[in-house]
């Protein structure tokens, strides 16, 4: 059964268990999906008000755009969730390989490889789509519903944990992979994703305070 598929019970006892997966990277997966259906809900509850319907026609079709971004972002994170597990499975099914001849020794780090690499794509994948939609929370701030400003806050914080984790996920597993160029080149890339991420989470939270502390 997919993890998706499971109840939020489950899924608690299912990580609070022996098992290495599902692990940190499926919940950071988790996390950045839950800030998405966050903003979304925040949508959901502008759309069709009073302040929503005297925006000019433009930035309402704005919004929807920005929505359907949204969904789009949350239905790639959502399966993520399970992807980030089944890449760490690939690895461990790999270890468990033969090793008995120069054949069985290649083919076995060969697949050892392959699985190295999804599980680092993966958690790429994750920042990457967590960062595009804090990119789109200060129209979110603007235009949103301002009595949903704290669930925006929760969001914008679960996106950029989502982003982070799936960052450090993609760190732990460089140490196994034997292409020391492309291990410099996910270094760069997850240096830049996080130093984005920081920023946006600061700039966004500071926008989200000053919303809520308002007379």
């Amino acid at each position: 059964m997919k993890l998706i598929d499971l109840t939020i019970k489950e899924f608690i006892e299912e990580i609070d268990s022996k098992s290495p997966a599902p692990g940190g990277g499926s919940v950071s997966a988790l996390a950045s999906t839950l800030g998405v259906a966050l903003s979304r809900m925040v949508g959901h509850l502008t759309i069709g008000k009073k302040k929503y319907l005297a925006l000019t026609p433009e930035i309402q079709m704005e919004f929807i755009d920005v929505q359907k971004e949204l969904l789009t972002i949350k239905n790639e994170l959502v399966q993520m969730i399970d992807k980030d597990t089944d890449a760490f499975n690939l690895i461990m099914k790999a270890y468990q390989m033969p090793k008995e001849t120069e054949e069985q020794i290649k083919l076995r780090n060969q697949k050892i490889q392959e699985g190295t690499t999804q599980a680092i794509l993966v958690p790429i994948l994750v920042a990457s789509l967590s960062i595009s939609a804090l990119h789109q929370m200060p129209f979110m701030i603007q235009y949103g519903n301002k009595q949903t400003m704290s669930d925006l806050g929760v969001a914008i914080m679960q996106l950029s944990v989502g982003t982070e984790g799936a960052c450090m996920n993609v760190l732990i597993n460089l140490s196994s992979l034997d292409d020391k160029i492309a291990v410099k080149q996910y270094k760069a890339q997850v240096e830049s994703m996080t130093k984005t991420a920081h920023e946006l989470r600061d700039q966004l939270l500071k926008s989200i305070y000053q919303n809520l502390l308002k007379d």
